[in-house]
């Protein structure tokens, strides 16, 4: 099963706005953690940044999940403005899921949810408002510090279908192709032998998780590469493509879970490119490419770069190194002329 974390909370930042914002009011809702919640075949668990877990809640017949885990299932930031009152969601995630706890105590219970209606929800630079699943606009709600949002109108933002299964307890999202009810969930507990059909997720929805994570679409890229293949046990997916850029282009490699739609790695090198400005001297401080290289790792600082040099490659220099953070590794090279990132290669550690 798929965890999908919660990496940052809201708690403390909401904590000022919510006593200065206008209009608010509070309704009685449920915290609902026999509901499950099932994204393109993979049951998915949410947490909290500090490991406990997070359960939907039921309002108006309508279920919320909390900003921090819709951000992770958009793969986008997630930022909030105390002065404005304004969440946004933009840009690729690179922060690693967090760990945590399944709550074996968690039952059905009443809580307090509080409509926020003077705060603003942007989604890549356009302002959302959410319809519950009777059509209704509805507010932000806030429980304990953290914005939760419909979990239906996130689907359909994301371009899935939503359904519902009153029986097990389930909302599904699903791609348009596919239909829900009809996913069926493997046990990779155990996995089976090389040749045996296991796994719930497709070719093609690795395919997608690739291009989401670059931030690229089909026809953007040229795939040359697309297997199944078995690693450490498990079946994985091996996708890889290239993207045109001037008069190289950019070579982008993933091995995808084949069972979760987990990113196991990725990374990407630039092949034949070629310094804007060639040069035999560097113009990019060791400084600032260390500040370069951890722009993509948010949390990250310099304490957590290691193996850090500067080297001549094809005749180019550039700077080499490795962040290692929260359980992941991140080798890049940086273009020392340029600071262009010429290289990026992320694995988790305890994969």
């Amino acid at each position: 099963m798929k965890k999908l974390l919660c990496t940052v909370t809201l708690a403390a930042l909401l904590c000022t706005a919510a006593s200065a914002a206008s209009g608010s009011y509070n309704v009685s809702a449920t915290l609902r953690p026999d509901i499950a919640v099932q994204i393109d075949g993979v049951e998915r668990t949410f947490y909290h940044v500090n490991g406990n877990e997070i359960h939907p809640i039921s309002y108006n017949d309508t279920t919320y999940l909390p900003l921090r885990a819709i951000g992770e299932l958009m793969d986008k930031n997630v930022n909030w403005d105390a002065t404005t009152n304004t969440a946004t969601l933009s840009g690729n995630r690179v922060t690693p899921d967090a760990t945590g706890t399944p709550d074996a105590n968690a039952k059905t219970m009443a809580v307090t949810f509080t409509a926020e209606p003077n705060y603003t929800i942007v989604i890549d630079g356009t302002v959302r408002t959410f319809r519950d699943a009777s059509g209704n606009t509805t507010s932000p709600m806030v429980y304990n510090g953290s914005i939760y949002l419909p979990l239906r109108a996130i689907g359909e933002i994301m371009g899935k279908n939503v359904s519902w299964n009153e029986q097990t307890q389930t909302v599904f999202l699903t791609n348009p192709s596919s239909t829900g009810g009809d996913v069926t969930d493997f046990d990779t507990s155990n996995p089976t032998t090389p040749g045996q059909t296991t796994g719930s997720v497709t070719l093609e929805q690795a395919k997608q998780t690739a291009l989401n994570h670059a931030g690229k679409t089909s026809s953007e890229v040229t795939f040359v590469k697309g297997k199944q293949d078995w690693d450490d046990g498990r079946k994985v997916y091996e996708i890889e493509f290239i993207v045109k850029s001037g008069s190289g282009y950019t070579e982008y490699d993933y091995e995808i879970d084949a069972s979760t739609g987990k990113i196991i790695s990725y990374d990407y090198d630039a092949e034949g490119y070629t310094p804007s400005n060639p040069s035999t001297s560097t113009t990019i401080t060791e400084a600032q490419a260390k500040q370069i290289a951890l722009a993509r790792v948010p949390g990250a600082t310099t304490s957590n770069i290691y193996e850090f040099k500067l080297d001549w490659d094809d005749g180019r220099r550039e700077y080499e190194g490795k962040i290692i953070y929260q359980y992941k590794e991140y080798e890049f090279a940086i273009d020392a002329s340029t600071g262009a990132i010429i290289e990026w290669d992320v694995e988790s550690i305890y994969d």
